[in-house]
């Protein structure tokens, strides 16, 4: 078994003790798929967590890269996405099975609602997203999967899942990084056990030419990407970066080896301007 679950540094340990790769890769419909870069993530790199959904239309290419990789199923923690138009209790059932199918896996390490918005049709929000919610506890229930979360929510749609849920969620999936750091959202779940996991930790590249993440980047000899992934996971933040590039993907996981200093964690803590990098959930119709 990789040592991502057997050294603690490299892993959480979730309010229902599954273990997570604290490191993993992200994927996207936004700037294509790489199957030679998935591949080399597992095979090279030890990554052993993997991030995507539905909506990115790359599932069926995961499962290709998984198994041309040679690295068994169950070292890899593999997740995925239920988009809001396949809510309510059949169809997010449906949905599941079809990522399954997809991803060439009879069970899923982790399943997400994509997003809290939901089709304009649909004249009770609170309750679809709780019907969705309880087809998620089934699941879990049923063994078809190890984790359930959520991912993009806030308080007030936390609250709406919270008010009759079973289970409280293992995970909630948002934008993360210094430009965006909501440190209210991620007390109230450290507050109620939900493991905050981050995706987006350059911001689309967008910060890595911040004089202060330049500076501190030179400190440790390390690139500001690297820095960026390091502070995500000295907070205990589940941190997913995504490249297609071989050599960016190996230079995201060489992050083990050097410590940000409180000195650099208050630097970069301060720069919070709430800049939103990620794609428009308007487009849930």
């Amino acid at each position: 078994m990789a040592d991502v679950y057997t050294n603690p540094e490299k892993h959480v340990v979730l309010h229902n003790s599954v273990k997570m790769p604290i490191l993993g890769l992200g994927t996207s419909h936004d700037g294509g798929y790489s199957h030679e870069a998935v591949v080399y993530a597992l095979k090279i790199c030890g990554y052993r967590h993997i991030d995507t959904a539905k909506r990115y239309g790359c599932e069926t290419y995961i499962a290709e890269a998984v198994k041309a990789s040679g690295v068994p199923r169950e070292e890899i923690f593999l997740a995925t996405k239920c988009w809001p138009t396949d809510y309510g209790t059949t169809a997010t059932r449906d949905a599941f099975n079809g990522s399954c199918q997809r991803l060439a896996s009879e069970y899923l390490d982790m399943y997400l609602l994509h997003w809290p918005d939901v089709p304009s049709r649909v004249k009770d929000k609170k309750q679809l997203l709780q019907d969705t919610w309880r087809t998620l506890e089934v699941l879990l229930d049923e063994e078809r999967v190890r984790v359930i979360g959520i991912s993009n929510f806030l308080e007030q749609h936390l609250e709406m899942i919270m008010e009759e849920c079973s289970v409280i969620p293992h995970v909630n999936q948002c934008e993360f990084h210094p430009y965006n750091n909501p440190k209210k959202l991620r007390d109230y779940c450290t507050e109620r056990n939900i493991q905050f996991e981050g995706y987006c930790p350059l911001a689309n590249g967008q910060i890595l030419n911040e004089p202060k993440i330049q500076e501190i980047a030179g400190i440790h000899g390390k690139s500001p990407a690297q820095v960026l992934i390091r502070w995500n996971l000295q907070k205990r933040v589940v941190c997913i970066p995504k490249s297609t590039k071989e050599h960016r993907v190996r230079e995201n996981s060489e992050i083990f080896d050097f410590t940000l200093s409180q000195k650099d964690f208050e630097t970069l803590d301060l720069l919070h301007c709430d800049l939103h990098v990620s794609w428009d959930p308007n487009c849930v119709t």
